[in-house]
C-alpha cells in the first residue's frame, strides 16, 4: 500500500502556487499573473514511486495574521489539518518581500520546503541568489523550480518525501559574534533551535508563555508560535486558549515582532542576494508610462478598444465561415428529415428548434475566442494587477478599496468567479456593495447579443456600439457605488495594498489552459443550457391553451409575454417577443440570441441573409436603431444568469440580500433602457 502525503501550496499572491498545482496535478484551475486568482483552496492528487501526494492550494496570502477571509482560510487549514508538509512557493525576483511569510510558515513548527520559483527573472535581472547559504539561514531545504517550464518538479516531491517529518533540516548558521554573550541569562540559546530569534525582552516573554501554555494545555501543538501569537494578542488564540497573561502581557508587541524579522529579512537578503541592483527592472519602466497617474485610465480604454477591434474583425472573418457550414448542415438536416419522412413536428423542433437556436450560438465561437485569448495575455503579462490600481484613486472616492475593482476586472470574463473573488474585500459590507455591482460588468456571455444587434443596425459602428456597452457597464456600477456610499464618515474603504507583479512574456500553456477552458465552458453551455431552453422556448412557441398551435400569437409563450411587455414599453422593449426572449435569458444571456432565432423563426440567423430576415421583421414592428440600442443596455444590466445568482446566494449567504440584488439591478436596466430610449426619441424620429 503507497503512502499519502498532504502537501499544502502556501505563498504570497501571483508567485506561482496555481501553476505548479496544475503542472503536478494535471487540474486546469485559472491562472494568471496577478493577485486574488485562487479565491479558495483547490484539492488534486498524484503518484510519484511509492508515495501518492495530496496536494492543496491554497489562497494568496502575505501573512498568517488572519485579517482577510484568504489569510482566515489558508491558516485554518494549516493549524487544523493533517498537512504533513507546507510547500512555500516563493517568488525569486521578490525574495525580500516572500521571506515574511516564510519566516510565519516556519515558527508554526510544520515541515516546511521552500520552492523558489520564477528564477528565469532574476536570472534576466542579472541578479543571482545563494543557494546554499539560504538554507543554512532558514533551516529548512530550498529547491529551485520552474512551474512554467517544468523544471525541478520531481526533486520538490522527492525532497519532500524525504522530509516530511523534519521541521529544521538543516544546522542553522547565523555568522552572529558574540552570541554567547548576547543572549548571557537566557533560558536557552535559541539560535541553536529557530531561525529568527528575537529581542531578549521579547524572547524570555515567549518563554515564559510558553510554561504557561504547557501547564494549562497538555496537548497543544507548537507551544512557542501560540506564545508569539499570544504575545501579539491574536484575537483567535486568545479565545481558543484563555489564560491570564496580564503580568507578561501588557500591551502588543505585534509591530516590536514584525519589525524584527524584517530586520532578519534584511540580513538573509544581504547574504544571499548577489548583484540585487544590477539592472533596472523593464516593469518600472512601463509602469512610469502604464500606471500614470494621468495617462494611466486612457491607455487601459484604448487597448481594451484594441480587444474589441480584433474581436470583431478578426473574428468576423473566421465566423463568415462557421455560418456558411451552418447553413448547409441545417439544409442537409432538414433534407434528410424530408427524405425519411418525418412528422412536421419533429422537423420543426429540429431544425427551427435545435439547430436554429444552438447553431446560432455556435457561430459567435471565433469571437469569444479572440476576446479570451486577448484578455488572457493582459492577465498573464502582469497588466491587469495595474488596472486595479490605476482604479485605486476612483474607487477611493466611492468608499471602496482599488481592491473590490479586481472582481469587476473579473467579471469581463465571468460573473461567476467575479463574485467570488469577492472575498479578498475583509468587510462585509464592503462585499455586499461589491456583490451589487459587479454583474453590472460586461461577461462574454452578452457578446453575442452585442454583436448580433449592433451588426444589424450600427454597420460599420458596430465595433464602437458594442465597445460602449463595457464602458457603460463601468459607468454604471461606479455611478451606483457613489450613490451607495456612506457618507456618515465611516466608510470601510480604504488605500489598495496590492502587488505589482513583474511583466513576463506570456506562457504559452497557461493561454491555452485559460483559453481551452473558457471554450470548452461555452461549447458545454451550448449543448446543455442553450439546448435546453432553445427546445424549451420551442415548445412554449407551438403550444397553447387548445394546444399545438400554428399561430404563435396563441401560444404559452406569447400569453407570458404580451402579459409583461407593458412593463417594457417606455424602454422600447414592449414586443412580446423580446419580453420572452430576456426572460429566457436567465438561464444564460447567449439564449438571448437563440431565442430570437426560435421565436421569429429564422434559421441561421447570424448569416447576412438571416440578419437581413430579421431587421425586416423587426422593422414591421417599428423596432429600430434605437430600439436596439436600448435592448442591448437593457440586456447589459438586468437580472444576471442562474448561476450567477446562485453563487451570490453562496457569498451572501441571505435570501433576501440575493432578492434585493435582483430587483435592484432589474430595475436599474428598465432605469437605464428607458433613459436611453426616451431621450434618444427626442433626437431621432
Amino acid at each position: 500500500m503507497k503512502n499519502e502525503i498532504q502537501v499544502g501550496f502556501v505563498g504570497n499572491p501571483n508567485c506561482g502556487k496555481t501553476t505548479l498545482f496544475n503542472a503536478y496535478t494535471g487540474a486546469n484551475l485559472k491562472v494568471a499573473n496577478w493577485p486574488g486568482v485562487t479565491v479558495e483552496k483547490k484539492e488534486g492528487a498524484f503518484k510519484y514511486h511509492d508515495n501518492r501526494f495530496k496536494l492543496v492550494d491554497l489562497p494568496g496570502i502575505y501573512s498568517l495574521t488572519s485579517y482577510t477571509m484568504e489569510e482566515r482560510l489558508s491558516r485554518e487549514y494549516i493549524l487544523t489539518s493533517n498537512v504533513d508538509v507546507i510547500v512555500n512557493v516563493v517568488d525569486a525576483s521578490s525574495l525580500e518581500r516572500n521571506l515574511y511569510l516564510t519566516l510565519q510558515l516556519i515558527e508554526l513548527g510544520k515541515p516546511v520546503i521552500m520552492a523558489l520559483n520564477m528564477m528565469d527573472i532574476v536570472e534576466e535581472r542579472g541578479m543571482e541568489i545563494d543557494l546554499h547559504r539560504l538554507p543554512e539561514m532558514l533551516g529548512i531545504p530550498v529547491i529551485p523550480v520552474s512551474a512554467r517550464k517544468r523544471t525541478g518538479l520531481d526533486i520538490l516531491m522527492h525532497t519532500v518525501a524525504h522530509h516530511k517529518d523534519k521541521c529544521i533540516d538543516h544546522i542553522l548558521e547565523h555568522h552572529h559574534a558574540n552570541i554567547a554573550d548576547k543572549f548571557k541569562g537566557h533560558k536557552h540559546e535559541h539560535h541553536k533551535d529557530y531561525p529568527i530569534v528575537y529581542s531578549d525582552e521579547i524572547e524570555d516573554k515567549i518563554d515564559d508563555l510558553s510554561e504557561l501554555l504547557i501547564n494549562a494545555y497538555h496537548e497543544i501543538y507548537n507551544v512557542r508560535w501560540h506564545a508569539i501569537k499570544l504575545l501579539e494578542m491574536d484575537k483567535e488564540i486568545l479565545a481558543k486558549y484563555p489564560l491570564y497573561i496580564h503580568n507578561i502581557v501588557q500591551s502588543s508587541y505585534e509591530g516590536e515582532i514584525i519589525n524584527q524579522k524584517y530586520d532578519f529579512i534584511e540580513e538573509v537578503i544581504e547574504e544571499v542576494l548577489v548583484n540585487k541592483s544590477s539592472k533596472v527592472a523593464l516593469t518600472d519602466k512601463a509602469d512610469r508610462i502604464l500606471t500614470h497617474r494621468f495617462f494611466g485610465l486612457p491607455i487601459f480604454l484604448l487597448i481594451m478598444g484594441f480587444v474589441f477591434f480584433f474581436t470583431f474583425t478578426i473574428g468576423d472573418f473566421i465566423k463568415s465561415g462557421l455560418v456558411v457550414f451552418l447553413g448547409a448542415f441545417s439544409e442537409f438536416v432538414l433534407y434528410l428529415l424530408q427524405s425519411v419522412h418525418a412528422g412536421t413536428f419533429i422537423t420543426s423542433l429540429i431544425v427551427d428548434g435545435i439547430i436554429a437556436g444552438v447553431g446560432g450560438i455556435l457561430t459567435f465561437l471565433p469571437n469569444i475566442f479572440i476576446l479570451f485569448l486577448a484578455l488572457a495575455y493582459l492577465e498573464d503579462s502582469g497588466y491587469m494587477a495595474r488596472v486595479a490600481y490605476i482604479m485605486d484613486n476612483i474607487m477611493g472616492k466611492l468608499g471602496l478599496s482599488g481592491r473590490a475593482f479586481i472582481p469587476m476586472l473579473l467579471g469581463f470574463g465571468c460573473t461567476v468567479p467575479a463574485i467570488m473573488a469577492s472575498r479578498s474585500l475583509e468587510n462585509m459590507k464592503d462585499r455586499r456593495r461589491t456583490i451589487l455591482i459587479t454583474p453590472f460588468m460586461s461577461c462574454s456571455a452578452r457578446l453575442p447579443i452585442y454583436i448580433l444587434f449592433s451588426q444589424m443596425f450600427f454597420g460599420h459602428m458596430a465595433m464602437l456600439v458594442a465597445y460602449s456597452m463595457y464602458l457603460i457597464g463601468i459607468i454604471v456600477a461606479i455611478t451606483v457605488a457613489f450613490v451607495m456610499k456612506d457618507r456618515s464618515g465611516k466608510d470601510h474603504g480604504n488605500a489598495l495594498l496590492i502587488e505589482l507583479p513583474e511583466y513576463k512574456t506570456p506562457n504559452q500553456y497557461t493561454i491555452l489552459i485559460y483559453v481551452w477552458e473558457k471554450v470548452k465552458d461555452y461549447l458545454t453551455k451550448a449543448g446543455t443550457t442553450i439546448f435546453a431552453a432553445s427546445v424549451i422556448i420551442w415548445f412554449i412557441l407551438n403550444f397553447g391553451p387548445s394546444g399545438m398551435v400554428t399561430d404563435m400569437s396563441l401560444s404559452y409563450g406569447a400569453i407570458i409575454g404580451k402579459a409583461l411587455s407593458p412593463a417594457l414599453a417606455p424602454a422600447g422593449l414592449g414586443m412580446w417577443q423580446i419580453v420572452l426572449a430576456l426572460i429566457s435569458g436567465i438561464a444564460a444571456k447567449e439564449v438571448v440570441v437563440s431565442s430570437f432565432s426560435v421565436l421569429f423563426q429564422i434559421g441561421n440567423i447570424t448569416s447576412p441573409a438571416g440578419m437581413t430576415s430579421l431587421t425586416q421583421v423587426l422593422g414591421q414592428y417599428g423596432f429600430g436603431a434605437l430600439n436596439a440600442y436600448a435592448l442591448m443596455v437593457f440586456s447589459l444590466l438586468y437580472i444576471p444568469c442562474a448561476a450567477t445568482i446562485g453563487v451570490i446566494q453562496r457569498e451572501m449567504r441571505s435570501f433576501k440580500w440575493t432578492v434585493i440584488t435582483i430587483a435592484f439591478q432589474l430595475g436599474v436596466a428598465m432605469l437605464m433602457a428607458t433613459l436611453v430610449y426616451q431621450i434618444g426619441s427626442l433626437f431621432i424620429k
